[in-house]
């Protein structure tokens, strides 16, 4: 027992009606702390015996310890009349009814929530940084000791009275003993007398929680966080109320934690919702039913940024799995009306709907649940669908962004994957509306929408396995041209893996005019991944093809005819610009396989043997597969050891045979047989023929040096003779002249020999391509000058036309001599043809020849089409005649009405814009008129040219 003394000291102290001190508080402590450990109420009584003998009331003694608990010096004395006025409260036979009160309960609370934002802290140290709380805080801890009860030490207590940090300085150890004697007094007082109380318990736990992280550390925030979850959950009990509004009250109090960024309390107060009062819940109708509209709650309250609106989401979602199947559905209704709201409603819908279908697989299927039919995950996708055409651009984005995400995680299985593929509408052809959608999304104003659409298309393909329709796969091919690189990476990605997928001809097309092209593009990693998807889906699977063996009975399966479309697509004038780039740079990167050529050696060697195999034509009639010898030729600069000179030299006598067997001529001379058919059929199958040539000389002059000198000198001499008969075509005069320089620096040892080796052959060329057109020129007669046409006009019958036969050929050599002039100049810039200038200038100009019936420019075009074009490449090895001839080429580009030389001078004249950029500035605004020329081509070709010099800034 204490002293008699003790209590009359502290009865003296409440008489004197001051504010009470320190030591009447600790003599208090000490005695009430006494009382409730020894279940002694002795010194109890006597204190209420004298405060009752002298008049003063209980309830003056309580108000007495709330204004020392709402004191403002210092932290010390509100806590420990905080601690009194608890013990008082929980010390045998109190008159609990006497002593509880609002007031000084919620100056208790007051002193909770002060208290947690100065953890062992003077009122000086607050005003530092929450980091140096901490620090102050756990040195404070090292030099403060507690007695088991809770109380301080208490050595010279007489010698603090009016010491200001004394009355400042508090034990952390003192916080955690008033939340727990605060439960203890929770569940004696029932608040639900006490509305106000309880509410104000409700707030100071998320005061608490919000200001606790910012001073405590992770160990003294975690039991913090259980002390407030043993108050909240004491909150909800029935005894201190209404629990439905209590539970709302706690939910709203921890939704705005739940609604910012992560962080402990937000932690905090996730898992007390989906843990503590889902069990809780479970007894009790009225929490449930709390539980289950918080999801619409933080719905309806969810922040617009992107990441916060995210960490919502996923905090509905966590909300949501801890509910009942019944609370869920309810939940997925909700969302389908949001979707119709307003606009951050139906943002947040289209996230929460991917995240409600993907979590809920037992619940939202697509197919049976618990014997019946299921229909949410359809309406859920459904509203998603309906979203993509939302009239804000980030809903439509979003929606479509989240349908790829549907789409990816419901394809686990194959039930699932035809549901989803029923509700999306596919496989009813193009007329599907997601189809409809997705095509006018990717045409959408909004960058964010087109490449969300073009990512569903890609998870669609390759996920899903939807064909795309031509419709689609045209629109992808067009994104593949957007003017953001973000954009067109996904296009190429969508289309390469519908070119993965399936070998249609549609999309063979597709993907090779517009994939390859973007070996041009500025962005560096868009040209790399264009190698890349041409190297994996083009060259790897024609060195798979190549290099099967097959049998004598072999017929082609889908993949090897997949392939073979492949090449022949490769030959088209649109792709194969590109293919050779990428050949090219895959060259310089030494990024090409030696197996590529050796299959496509394979593939030609087996398509011959299978034709004198199973065919009964000849060997003439044969031509190798389209476009194998195309890529042969640009790979082969750079796989040169892997080419088989025996394999080049029995196609080249197989071609050079049959060109000679078949009298294959120029457009020219074909033009001049009139009006027989059958050399116009034979014209049209010699065309494989032709092309397969030119690229056989391509593929030979880059694998020359690999040749041995003997049958290199051989060859040289053949296409010396076959280049001194005047009768090829163009395309064959640049292929050999490209060989024939190849092969003579073959033949020589060092840099000087070559060159004049080269000179003299070039040299020897130029003589008699200028004795050609001299003797065409020359000529008596008049006739030579008509074409079929015009010699039909003037009559004569079957001998003017045997004479016109013969003159027609003439007329093909001149054509074909005139073009080869150029050609040498394009070769060796160093050749002199000034010589021939004149005679060029007066073919052009119709002046010094015989003077024909009809004009020249009509009477023989080839040769007339043919000079500009020589002229203009001497021009672009000569400044000085460039000079002089531009206005030339000027006014014959407004004034012809050949389209074909229109064409031929607007390609000289971006030439020209390149090598004589000054010199052609001012003739521009023609060079732009034809964009509005009546010929198709023409505008398309100067379209082309001026865009490329204005990548290059040629043009401003």
């Amino acid at each position: 027992a204490m002293e008699g003394d003790t209590v009359a000291e502290i009865v003296r102290d409440l008489e004197a009606q001051v504010p009470i001190s320190l030591v009447c508080l600790r003599n208090l402590e000490a005695l009430l702390a006494y009382t409730v450990d020894t279940n002694d109420t002795m010194d109890l009584e006597k204190l209420y015996g004298d405060l009752s003998s002298r008049g003063y009331p209980l309830a003056s003694f309580v108000n007495a310890i709330s204004s020392a608990m709402d004191s403002g010096v210092g932290l010390s004395r509100p806590i420990l009349a905080s601690k009194v006025y608890l013990l008082l409260l929980l010390s045998p036979n109190s008159p609990i009814f006497t002593l509880f009160a609002p007031v000084p309960f919620l100056n208790l609370l007051r002193v909770l929530r002060v208290s947690t934002k100065k953890p062992s802290a003077t009122p000086n140290e607050c005003v530092g940084s929450g980091s140096s709380f901490r620090k102050k805080k756990k040195k404070k801890k090292k030099n403060v000791t507690s007695n088991p009860s809770g109380s301080k030490d208490r050595s010279g207590d007489s010698d603090v009275t009016g010491n200001e940090s004394e009355e400042s300085a508090f034990d952390i150890a003192d916080l955690f003993f008033l939340f727990d004697n605060l439960l203890k007094v929770m569940d004696l007082v029932h608040l639900g007398r006490f509305p106000d109380c309880l509410r104000a318990v409700v707030q100071t736990v998320s005061q608490i929680l919000s200001t606790a992280e910012e001073f405590w550390d992770d160990t003294g925030f975690g039991r913090l966080c259980e002390f407030c979850s043993k108050v909240l959950t004491e909150c909800l009990k029935p005894e201190h109320g209404n629990q439905a509004v209590t539970a709302a009250d706690v939910l709203k109090s921890l939704a705005s934690f739940i609604l910012l960024s992560k962080s402990k309390a937000r932690s905090f107060a996730l898992d007390f919702v989906v843990n503590s009062m889902v069990k809780i819940g479970r007894n009790s109708s009225e929490v449930k039913n709390a539980i289950s509209n918080m999801p619409k709650y933080l719905a309806q309250n969810a922040p617009e940024k992107a990441a916060l609106r995210a960490l919502a989401v996923e905090s509905i979602i966590e909300i949501i799995l801890s509910l009942d199947p019944e609370c869920q559905f309810k939940f997925a209704d909700y969302t389908l009306k949001m979707t119709q709201g307003k606009l951050h409603l139906r943002l947040l819908s289209v996230d929460l709907v991917p995240e409600l279908i993907t979590s809920f697989r037992g619940s939202f299927g697509f197919g049976m649940n618990d014997g019946a039919e299921n229909t949410w995950g359809s309406d859920l996708v459904k509203a998603l669908i309906n979203r993509c055409s939302d009239s804000a651009g980030a809903i439509r984005a979003k929606a479509l962004t989240n349908l790829s995400q549907v789409v990816v995680s419901m394809c686990d299985n194959d039930r699932n994957k035809l549901a989803l593929r029923e509700i999306l509408g596919f496989g009813h052809g193009g007329n599907s509306e997601i189809n409809s959608i997705v095509i006018r999304r990717c045409m959408d104003e909004k960058a964010a929408v087109r490449k969300a659409a073009l990512l569903l298309i890609s998870k669609s393909t390759s996920c899903l396995e939807v064909e795309p329709d031509e419709e689609l796969l045209k629109t992808v091919g067009m994104a593949c041209s957007d003017p953001l690189v973000s954009i067109r990476k996904v296009a190429i990605s969508a289309l390469s893996e519908a070119f993965r997928k399936y070998s249609k001809p549609s999309v063979i097309k597709e993907w090779m005019h517009s994939v390859p092209r973007l070996i041009a593009d500025n962005e560096a990693t868009i040209q790399e991944e264009c190698q890349n998807l041409f190297s994996e889906l083009i060259l790897n699977r024609v060195s798979k093809m190549g290099s099967r063996d097959h049998d004598t009975d072999y017929d082609l399966g889908m993949e090897d005819e997949f392939i073979m479309e492949l090449l022949k697509e490769m030959c088209d004038g649109n792709v194969s610009p590109w293919v050779k780039k990428i050949c090219s740079s895959l060259g310089k990167t030494r990024k090409l396989q030696k197996t590529l050529a050796t299959s496509l050696q394979n593939l030609i060697r087996k398509s011959e043997t299978q034709w004198l195999r199973k065919q009964t034509q000849p060997i003439d009639k044969w031509t190798a597969p389209p476009g194998a010898w195309f890529l042969l030729s640009e790979i082969s600069a750079f796989l040169s050891k892997s080419i088989d000179w025996e394999f080049l030299h029995h196609h080249w006598q197989l071609l050079d045979k049959c060109s000679m067997e078949n009298n294959l001529q120029s457009p020219a001379a074909a033009q001049g047989c009139g009006e027989d058919a059958e050399m116009f059929d034979a014209e049209a199958n010699s065309v494989d023929w032709m092309q397969n040539r030119v690229f056989l000389l391509k593929t030979i002059s880059n694998v020359s040096l690999e040749l041995p000198p003997e049958p290199a000198a051989d060859l040289a001499q053949d296409f010396l003779k076959k280049l001194e008969g005047f009768n090829m075509i163009s395309t064959e005069v640049d292929a050999h002249l490209r060989a024939l320089v190849t092969l003579c620096r073959k033949k020589t040892v060092n840099q000087e020999e070559a060159d004049f080796l080269v000179m003299r052959c070039l040299k020897q060329l130029q003589d008699k391509a200028s004795v050609v057109i001299h003797s065409f020129l020359s000529s008596e007669e008049n006739d030579f000058f008509l074409t079929p046409e015009i010699a039909g006009i003037k009559g004569g019958g079957k001998r003017r036309r045997k004479r016109g036969d013969s003159e027609s050929k003439s007329l093909s050599r001149a054509a074909t001599a005139v073009y080869m002039i150029g050609s040498l100049v394009m070769v060796c810039p160093s050749a002199d043809v000034k010589p021939l200038v004149p005679t060029i200038y007066a073919i052009i100009k119709s002046s010094k020849l015989p003077v024909p019936t009809f004009p020249l420019r009509h009477c023989a075009r080839s040769l007339y089409i043919n000079s500009w074009l020589t002229l203009g490449k001497i021009c672009l090895a000569d400044g000085k005649l460039a000079k002089r001839y531009l206005p030339l080429f000027v006014q014959e580009l407004e004034t012809s009405d050949c389209d074909a030389l229109r064409n031929n001078i607007v390609v000289l004249m971006s030439d020209f814009c390149v090598r004589y950029t000054a010199m052609v500035d001012c003739y521009m605004p023609m060079i732009t008129k034809c964009l509005r020329d009546p010929c198709e081509l023409v505008r398309r070709q100067t379209f082309i040219l001026l865009s490329r010099l204005l990548q290059v800034w040629y043009v401003e």
